[in-house]
């Protein structure tokens, strides 16, 4: 599954730099991989926290016309509020992006079959199968009130 997101690039760094960029709604990331020089750039933070719930998630990183496939490598976030605050990205091959995609599609599928045989199991039984104990708890409580 690829999901693109609009990269900018960013040249300020430290915990100033990171800070502005988040309360800007933006989160700082590191791409690296195949060779390449390590890219500093910022993300969209809202999308980005939505693509990486996603099993097996791919990113189209578009940098003007430049689009980068990537995979997250390591996600920091804040210990108590749980809002992310750097991402590693490493660089995929388009090959192990329909890979991961593929893998992706399959956990989708088992996680549906999961929660619709869950479903099944905990649906409410008909009044013919409720257990026959709720009727004679109720008389013995009468019973016990009559003294």
């Amino acid at each position: 599954m690829n999901i693109r997101l609009e990269a900018e690039p960013r040249s300020d760094f430290g915990k100033g730099a990171a800070r502005k960029l988040r309360r800007s709604g933006r989160i700082p990331v590191v791409v690296y991989g195949s060779g390449t020089e390590l890219v500093h750039l910022s993300l969209p933070g809202h999308e980005l926290e939505q693509a990486l719930r996603k099993p097996k998630v791919t990113l189209e990183i578009v940098q003007g016309s430049a689009t980068t496939l990537t995979k997250p490598r390591d996600v920091q976030r804040d210990p108590v509020r749980r809002t992310i605050e750097h991402v590693d990205l490493i660089i995929v091959s388009a090959s192990e992006a329909r890979e991961r995609a593929a893998e992706a599609e399959v956990l989708v599928a088992e996680a549906a079959a999961a929660a619709e045989a869950a479903a099944t199991a905990a649906a409410p039984k008909g009044p013919a199968d409720e257990p026959a104990s709720a009727e004679s708890g109720d008389s013995a409580e009468s019973a016990g009130d009559e003294s």
